[in-house]
């Protein structure tokens, strides 16, 4: 049976994290993820995780200013990364968090793909415990983000050579740049550290659109895949109505 888990920056974004997390449990979800805890004590997100038994399978590190998208590709701003990376760390050790998407920010160059390695070989030396996960991001969602390819991913991961980076593989960012998910997730399969789902193309329920998760599902299941899928989708109106596809898809 294939587990789920509930993206907490789209799923039940109008309560605080602590209660997110006890409807994600109440909605039979098997773990939990989410974007920017930051705002809320981690003793109080520590705790719903505890009480509900979910893990915190993921967190993002901070965007950065105003019409910022990450810091960790810009030039010049190191100082200001590493900080927000090693926020993300203390934050994911005090709720037993396992992995944080560094996220890179809009940049572009060789200049960029030299401090995007640097900043990630600090965020990975740093807390060599922790996955750290770089997501290509489409770009009519996000116009001028510094990845935007599985290709382009997988030669920074194998050009870092850190064994705790691993990529974040969104289905639906990548259907949208370029299709062809059954062949990537083979290809890619060793340096994927976690999988997220929508719908496509409007980021909806996973079971609308143009990509059909229940072949993607099998496919995960004959090549081994054996972790919750993050289900990072907008729902339309409450939460609670737009879960229909999670015991069709888990079956």
């Amino acid at each position: 049976m294939t587990a789920f888990s509930a993206n907490l920056g789209f799923l039940w974004s109008d309560l605080p994290l602590p209660e997110a997390i006890r409807a994600a449990a109440r909605a039979g979800f098997d773990a939990v993820e989410c974007h920017w805890p930051y705002a809320f004590d981690p003793a109080e997100v520590r705790a719903a995780l505890d009480q509900t038994g979910l893990v915190m399978l993921g967190l993002n590190t901070n965007r950065g200013q105003p019409g910022q998208n990450g810091l960790a590709a810009l030039p010049g701003q190191e100082v200001a990364a590493r900080a927000e990376i090693d926020r993300a760390i203390a934050y994911a050790r005090e709720i037993d968090c396992g992995a944080i998407h560094v996220m890179a920010g809009f940049a572009s160059g060789a200049e960029a793909e030299a401090t995007f390695i640097r900043n990630l070989t600090h965020a990975c030396r740093a807390a060599p415990d922790l996955t750290f996960l770089i997501e290509p991001l489409n770009h009519r969602d996000a116009p001028g983000y510094f990845l935007t390819g599985s290709d382009q991913a997988r030669d920074l991961i194998t050009r870092a050579g850190l064994p705790n980076l691993r990529l974040m593989f969104d289905c639906y960012h990548l259907q949208i740049m370029e299709g062809d998910i059954s062949c990537r997730l083979e290809t890619l399969l060793p340096l994927i550290g976690h999988i997220q789902i929508a719908a496509v193309p409007d980021r909806g329920p996973p079971d609308q659109g143009e990509l059909d998760y229940r072949h993607v599902i099998r496919l995960l299941r004959d090549l081994g895949w054996d972790r919750p899928l993050g289900a990072e989708y907008r729902p339309e109106g409450a939460t609670e109505a737009s879960l229909g596809w999670l015991q069709t898809l888990r079956a």
